[in-house]
């Protein structure tokens, strides 16, 4: 049985550090055989929208940031990474700002995370993560207050089941379609949560319906498992009956 650790939004340097490092000890002694980042491992924060024009944008720091990043990918032994709505800043700002440099390898999101190195592959569609299931940020659509349903509400569009992160939600949803006792396709709609330490996001101003976790799948054959693992409020988790930190 195929087991695929799906890291969730780490939105770097806002990371939960006591969460991060269980879960990269938890790599280490659990070994999955794959490890898929869903999207936000980076924030960004210099070159969004909401700093533009501000003291943010002049810190300095989006290449010790970027450092931090690539080292926590390298040690989680990231395998894929989903784009997302955090990591398009890169491109997003330079369109904007100096389009003279568009085009520049060293500027493309993947390199500038230096993917090549650690051997990850970036998806900018969906990735085809399981039968019948697909990866995506979560990003596109409106979201629900109410954890798995944003997923499960793009797995309607997609025909097909969706793990995504994006929404901070850990959740899981399905609906089924029967007819006369017969029962037909099950879509299932899986948040992963977050890794966010949250008295970082100060736009929130403390409060926010956001649940830390990341997910798992399962995988024998045709048959997939999601199982959400929720994070305790002291970075702590329990995995088939392990707790971990």
């Amino acid at each position: 049985m195929e087991r695929v650790l799906i890291v969730s939004d780490l939105q770097i340097p806002y990371q939960d550090s006591r969460a991060v490092n269980n879960l990269i000890d938890f790599v280490k002694r659990y070994k999955p055989d794959r490890v898929v980042s869903i999207g936000d491992e980076i924030d960004l924060p210099q070159i969004g929208r909401w700093t533009r024009g501000m003291a943010g944008e002049y810190a300095g720091t989006i290449g010790r940031d970027r450092d931090i990043a690539v080292k926590v990918l390298e040690q989680l032994r990231v395998s894929d990474v989903i784009r997302s709505n955090h990591t398009d800043r890169l491109f997003n700002y330079i369109a904007s700002n100096a389009a003279g440099l568009m085009g520049l390898p060293e500027l493309e999101f993947p390199n500038f995370m230096r993917f090549p190195e650690l051997g990850i592959t970036y998806w900018k569609k969906p990735m085809p993560i399981a039968p019948n299931w697909v990866a995506v940020h979560g990003d596109h659509g409106r979201l629900s207050q109410v954890a798995g349903q944003t997923a499960l509400k793009q797995a309607l569009q997609h025909g097909k089941s969706v793990v995504c992160g994006h929404t901070h939600r850990l959740g899981i949803s399905s609906v089924t379609e029967a007819s006369g006792g017969v029962i037909g396709r099950i879509l299932t709609g899986f948040e992963v949560g977050n890794l966010m330490k949250f008295a970082s996001a100060s736009y929130t101003h403390g409060s926010a319906n956001w649940q830390q976790g990341f997910g798992l799948l399962y995988i024998d054959g045709k048959n997939v498992s999601p199982v959400a693992v929720p994070v305790a409020k002291d970075g702590s988790f329990v995995v088939e009956g392990k707790r971990y930190g």
